[in-house]
């Protein structure tokens, strides 16, 4: 089963491939799409071709995705949901199943406290799969996003239940 994960941004969209084979992860790419500086619809379509070449390149047969929390500015909130809408896009035209993921589910599954540092991460990351060093920050999110998705798919899937939503995140 390969997994693509996904770290929507709007200047830099994070993307990592692994490969699940029973418990075992193994790292397969991972990287960034850099959309630049422009237009909004010029650089939510080089978010598009970027993943949609991903996707053509490793033929991944899942996709998660990290869900958007609510941001102070409602502005920078609203751009990073179209980032995410369009890398959601990717993936369905594509015609692959998208899971969705919070932050804190996503550390929660990787480092085991839903409040760890980027840091926290990446080392994590580096870990469990084996990295010969840490992935760039965008790339570790991704790529713990995949690996949070694996661990969901042992377990049956995540639940949210006991969880509460504070200051629009769940918590």
């Amino acid at each position: 089963m390969r997994i693509l994960g996904i770290d929507p941004g709007l200047r830099i969209t994070g993307f990592g491939v692994i490969e699940q084979t029973g418990s075992k992860l193994r790292y397969l790419t991972s990287g960034c799409v850099r959309s630049g500086e422009g237009e909004l619809a010029a650089r939510l379509k080089v978010i598009l071709d970027g993943l949609a070449e991903v996707i053509d390149a490793n033929r991944p047969h899942e996709v998660a995705i990290e869900k958007v929390f609510v941001n102070v500015n409602p502005q920078s909130t609203l751009l990073l949901g179209q980032a995410r809408g369009t890398a959601i896009c990717a993936a369905v035209i594509a015609g692959l199943p998208v899971a969705e993921y919070t932050a804190l589910q996503v550390k929660q599954a990787v480092v085991g406290k839903g409040h760890a540092k980027k840091e926290q991460v990446q080392h994590m990351v580096r870990r469990l799969l084996a990295l010969p060093g840490d992935p760039s920050p965008d790339a570790a999110d991704a790529l713990a996003c995949a690996i949070c998705h694996a661990h969901g798919r042992q377990l049956g899937g995540f639940s949210t239940k006991g969880l509460r939503i504070r200051k629009g995140r769940l918590a």
